[in-house]
């Protein structure tokens, strides 16, 4: 009958557009042109650097390395300081325990290396009685004695009275000028009333007409402060 469309079969066709639906439904990301038939393309392979281990490090990574090695550098900085402080505190602990110990030693005692006006006092002293008891004329033997007797003391008083008795007699025979000057006189020692000094004496002797000789002598000498005077009390030629 003209109008009337024939009835489809349900059986025709009916299956194929299920599949065809259920195909399209399974993977709608799949690509259509794709051949079904094709093997799938393998997978890529994931990079075998661990994580942290990336060659291009992140510009924070430097940035914390630069901080730890200054820290690093600060830390190094203040130890060296603190031993520095350290060393020059005992080095001046060290100066001041060598001060402490010169001035309570015998060195600081010793009034020959700290007081100039004394130790002047007893070189001039010493030096001016040694002049006189080692100097005489055939004339003033006296004289000479006299002398001996208000600068010499103690041992030195014997020793000089002995040596003095001996050549007293020649100086008058063979009409003996002799004549001392202290050239040198260095005081050792110069502790409390007491002095060791160490003198170099110029001699110059004349017998009768003959030319006058000159000799040196060396002489270690104990002086001791008695009534305001420093009075020699031993002698030792050297």
């Amino acid at each position: 009958m003209e109008g009337t469309r024939p009835e489809r079969d349900p059986g025709d066709g009916g299956d194929e557009v299920s599949r065809t639906e259920t195909d399209a439904t399974a993977d709608p990301t799949a690509d259509p042109t794709a051949d079904p038939t094709a093997e799938p393309e393998p997978e890529a392979a994931e990079p075998d650097t661990a994580p942290g281990l990336d060659a291009d490090a992140p510009d924070g990574a430097e940035e914390s390395a630069d901080q730890a090695a200054r820290g690093l550098r600060g830390r190094l900085g203040g130890i060296a300081v603190l031993v520095t402080a350290v060393v020059l505190a005992l080095a001046g602990g060290l100066l001041l325990q060598q001060a402490h110990a010169l001035r309570s030693t015998d060195g600081a005692r010793n009034h020959a290396l700290t007081d100039a006006a004394a130790t002047a006092r007893v070189n001039g002293d010493v030096s001016s009685a040694l002049a006189k008891v080692f100097s005489y004329t055939p004339d003033g033997t006296d004289a000479t004695v006299r002398s001996a007797r208000g600068a010499l003391s103690g041992r030195a008083a014997e020793q000089y009275a002995q040596l003095f008795a001996r050549v007293r007699a020649q100086v008058r025979d063979q009409k003996v000028t002799l004549s001392t000057q202290a050239v040198r006189v260095g005081t050792v020692s110069l502790r409390g009333r007491t002095a060791h000094l160490l003198v170099f004496l110029d001699q110059t002797a004349t017998r009768g007409s003959k030319k006058p000789t000159t000799s040196a002598a060396q002489l270690s000498v104990t002086a001791e402060l008695r009534a305001d005077v420093w009075r020699i009390v031993d002698i030792k030629a050297r």
